[in-house]
């Protein structure tokens, strides 16, 4: 099994989990695992243009486009474009392509103002080949901004587990994950001048937070 056939197969559960198109645009923009929890798209910076890493079911990719801001969203599996395409086709400004991150980066001539992954494809690929493909395709005004899982202390850079399981084909699926501290030097050492990395509390503090990073070209 490929890596994209995995994204497929958590395409499918994913999927049948997803409610209604209205009920996606009343949920908006969020950056957490938990409803209408945290900051929203403010934290983009009012760009003109935008592109999302990992877009899944392509919600995100539409309320942008909604509010007038030409949205790219890329992702690994065809079950999650074909779907985004034909649950958002009247939304103009949305574009919905199967790609790999770092290889669309780094073939496109394109300029995006903001650059962003919500618990997506930012959190799996190495950013030793993603932040530099990124920088080179951020505006003078660009803003990267990506969400995940906090590090579980004391576990930092790629983390690895099985796609298949312990008793399928091998299929290694890796994560990066690192502390806020990390993530601001990683991100300085790569040409980002303005960072602000912290984890976000759950609505019930004994549940898992989420890590939320801003990262600007610009002061």
């Amino acid at each position: 099994m490929s890596i994209e056939s995995y994204w497929d197969r958590y395409a499918s559960g994913a999927v049948s989990k997803i409610g209604s198109t209205a009920d996606s645009i009343e949920k908006g923009f969020g950056w957490t695992q938990y409803d209408h929890h945290g900051p929203s798209e403010e934290l983009l910076c009012q760009p003109d243009t935008a592109l999302e890493l990992g877009c899944g079911s392509g919600t995100h990719v539409a309320y942008l486009a909604r509010k007038g801001i030409e949205t790219t969203g890329l992702d690994l599996s065809p079950r999650q474009i074909q779907y985004a395409r034909e649950r958002w086709s009247e939304v103009v400004g949305a574009r919905f392509l199967l790609r790999e991150a770092v290889d669309y980066l780094t073939e496109t001539d394109k300029t995006f103002d903001a650059v962003y992954s919500v618990w997506g494809a930012f959190w799996f690929t190495d950013p030793r080949r993603l932040l530099p493909a990124i920088r080179r395709r951020l505006s003078p005004r660009g803003v990267l901004v990506f969400s995940q899982a906090p590090a579980v202390e004391g576990c930092y850079g790629a983390q690895g587990m099985y796609g298949n399981g312990f008793n399928g084909k091998i299929l290694p699926v890796q994560r990066w994950a690192y502390s806020e501290d990390m993530w601001r030097g990683i991100l300085m050492r790569y040409g980002f001048l303005t960072v602000e990395a912290r984890v976000l509390e759950a609505p019930d503090p004994e549940n898992l937070g989420t890590l939320i990073v801003q990262a600007k070209v610009g002061p």
